[in-house]
């Protein structure tokens, strides 16, 4: 996997430090503010990450004390109210990290929150979104959305596909779940011709899908690849692999 030298100079940060907008002013302004620094640092790592560009992810959940997970339904855990993700991307070092968090009526918000040059500080970024002098681009609040909302629920990477161990699924399988399920599923993207969500996943049925699938992952044009966001650098390593596992099941 190939890491992105991102060279973040201090004009790059300061537009996101004054691009507040009305819908932010109830989210945290800074990273610390989301009880960041309070989490043991012992981060988890699912089974099967979602490809960003190279970046190297750390990944931590924190659950209000007495709390737990009910997982009677291994493909719909429902979370308590107040738990809290967050999902740090870095390239050689941190650039943003991103926060979900579930409220009182239910609901779940999220936010995105851009490192400072020095390290010392994360701020939050506009709804929309900010593109670095590196060309990394930070996602708009809707961009998560678009992600997020299309499963029954909306955490990802915290799920029994993704800890239990043996995993339920593996190898191809498990990179269309990590990265493709979240909008390829029976909820978001009905009549779609396949469905690549654990469980279920059987993408070798489509034609259309074995003859696109490849091409998409492999394409940099932003109307036509796939996943469509947080993706410039093609994931070569997922690329071999979908292409031995469409290989091996015509």
């Amino acid at each position: 996997m190939r890491a992105i030298a991102i060279a973040i100079g201090l004009a790059a940060w300061l537009p996101i430090m004054a691009g507040t907008t009305p819908g932010a002013s109830a989210l945290p302004p800074t990273l610390a503010d989301t009880g960041f620094y309070d989490l043991p640092k012992e981060p988890f790592e699912p089974n099967h990450p979602l490809w960003t560009d190279g970046a190297t992810k750390s990944r931590w959940i924190h659950l209000p004390p007495g709390t737990s997970i009910d997982k009677s339904n291994p493909q719909a855990w429902d979370f308590p109210v107040g738990t809290k993700l967050w999902k740090e991307f870095a390239f050689e070092r941190a650039v943003e990290t991103r926060f979900i968090e579930r409220m009182a009526d239910g609901t779940w918000r999220f936010a995105t929150y851009a490192w400072n040059p020095a390290g010392t500080e994360a701020r939050l970024a506009p709804e929309d979104g900010a593109t670095l002098e590196s060309g990394f681009r930070i996602p708009s609040r809707a961009d998560c959305l678009a992600c997020h909302e299309g499963p029954v629920v909306p955490v990802l990477g915290y799920s029994a596909v993704q800890l239990a161990s043996p995993p339920v699924a593996t190898g191809a399988l498990g990179y269309f779940h990590g990265n493709c399920g979240h909008c390829h599923n029976e909820n978001a993207l009905p009549g779609t011709g396949f469905t690549l969500a654990q469980p279920g996943a059987n993408p070798a049925v489509s034609a259309k899908f074995r003859a696109q699938a490849v091409a998409r992952m492999k394409s940099h044009d932003a109307l036509f690849r796939m996943p469509p966001i947080g993706v410039q650098v093609p994931d070569r390593e997922g690329i071999r692999l979908i292409e031995r596992y469409l290989q091996e099941n015509p």
